[in-house]
């Protein structure tokens, strides 16, 4: 009795598109319904849904199709120990269309140059990241999110606070921020005004 074809399909960031990889398993013999796929997760995670979907849907005598082995592990640590499960469940492994022959030296061979070279790109990958974000930091370019109050609403913020005739909720409501935001501008206002806001006994549970 032949087997099924379970197909796998992963890309890492939610910008990229999987259309391609699922066409791919179409046209290698993969039913749609028996495709599995991970959005916005890297191969050098192996903890991923689509993954453990895909392997745990593999009986005895099946096939797991994946277009390229970078797909589906980018360490070769990882890449050996899917096709080891894959192996001892008796799943069989195609790459691109070609079965992996887990007896055959050459296969063997073959396997972990292309799970080397899979690790090495994804190390160049995450080394350009790093080089990346210190040249945009080192431009002033890398500064996170944006405050969620100018400094002019900021002052006027905390002048709130001050006063004493607001409550955090309201003031919260007021400049449309939260109250973890309104705690934040007044342990910023410095010592000498969260004395004089304690002392007019604001800042407290309500």
């Amino acid at each position: 009795m032949t087997g099924l074809l379970i197909g796998y399909a992963r890309c890492s960031t939610d910008s990229q598109d999987l259309t391609a990889q699922r066409n791919a398993l179409a046209d290698l013999g993969v039913a749609p319904t028996r495709i599995y796929v991970d959005h916005g997760l890297t191969g050098t995670n192996r903890d991923r849904p689509g993954l453990r979907e895909a392997m745990a849907a593999c009986r005895e005598g099946d096939t797991l199709v994946v277009t390229k082995l970078d797909r589906l592990a980018r360490s070769l640590p990882d890449a050996r120990s899917i096709l080891e499960e894959l192996t001892a469940r008796q799943v069989r492994l195609s790459l691109g269309g070609t079965l992996h022959d887990p007896t055959d030296p050459v296969g063997r061979l073959l396997f972990n140059v292309l799970a080397m070279v899979a690790e090495f790109e994804a190390d160049l990958i995450r080394m350009r990241t790093r080089e990346g974000m210190k040249v945009a930091k080192a431009k002033g370019r890398l500064r996170g999110k944006p405050p969620k109050l100018s400094a002019r609403q900021e002052a006027h913020l905390v002048e709130l606070l001050v006063e004493g005739r607001h409550t955090t909720v309201e003031i919260a409501e007021l400049f449309g921020v939260g109250r973890s935001t309104v705690y934040r501008a007044w342990h910023r206002a410095g010592a000498d005004t969260r004395q004089q806001v304690a002392a007019a006994g604001e800042l407290t549970a309500r």
